[in-house]
């Protein structure tokens, strides 16, 4: 392709890439040979606070060289003028007479800044399913719970268990705490029908 059709390329490309990521996202168009003002189409520039005719100033040292040497960067981290943090990418269009740019840049600050709020908010400490029971009637309800749930997760009754299946539900079991609860093991022996030392057998055959 010749220089004008490369360049009227790149613009449709950019134009319609700032469209389907809306106005965070800054696309632009360098002259790569002019290297003080190399910037020929943007849009969206109030990202990097750039206009036509500014200069790649987002980049460090390092990715600057390697853009001229035509290297392609891809998701990249920079900081803009407002000290807004953008991610950036850059492809490299390059023909007889022309070498052009196309950069992506992403202002992501936003982003991260729900990222934090929302991680705050999701942070839990431990499970409180069994601090939170506390009498003797809500222990035999949890332990209920825990047993149907089990049952559900093997997926049969207890009357055509086999061993493994017994040891499989007794490990789920164990690992939601159901043995933690006071009775929880003559409890569970008992819907089980087995014993307590076959339980504790169980426990002993898990944890080996």
């Amino acid at each position: 392709m010749s220089r004008e059709e490369t360049l009227d390329l790149l613009k449709r490309v950019a134009d319609g890439i700032a469209m389907m990521f809306g106005s965070n996202c800054e696309t632009v168009i360098h002259d790569i040979e002019k290297e003080t003002s190399s910037i020929v189409y943007i849009t969206n520039g109030h990202v990097t606070e750039r206009e036509v005719g500014d200069s790649l100033s987002i980049l460090g040292k390092k990715e600057l060289a390697e853009v001229y040497k035509g290297v392609d960067l891809v998701n990249k981290k920079g900081i803009a003028k407002n000290n807004h943090f953008i991610k950036g990418s850059t492809f490299h269009a390059k023909g007889d007479g022309y070498h052009f740019a196309l950069g992506i840049n992403y202002d992501y600050t936003n982003m991260l800044m729900v990222h934090n709020v929302v991680s705050e908010l999701i942070n839990v400490g431990d499970s409180m399913d069994i601090a939170a029971v506390s009498n003797d009637e809500n222990l035999e309800h949890k332990l209920e719970e825990l047993f149907s749930e089990a049952i559900e997760y093997i997926g049969k009754p207890v009357a055509f268990m086999r061993k493994n299946d017994r040891v499989e539900m007794i490990k789920y079991l164990n690992e939601k705490g159901a043995f933690s609860i006071h009775k929880g093991i003559p409890t569970i022996a008992e819907k089980m029908n087995i014993s307590r030392y076959t339980i504790y057998n169980y426990l002993r055959e898990i944890k080996e």
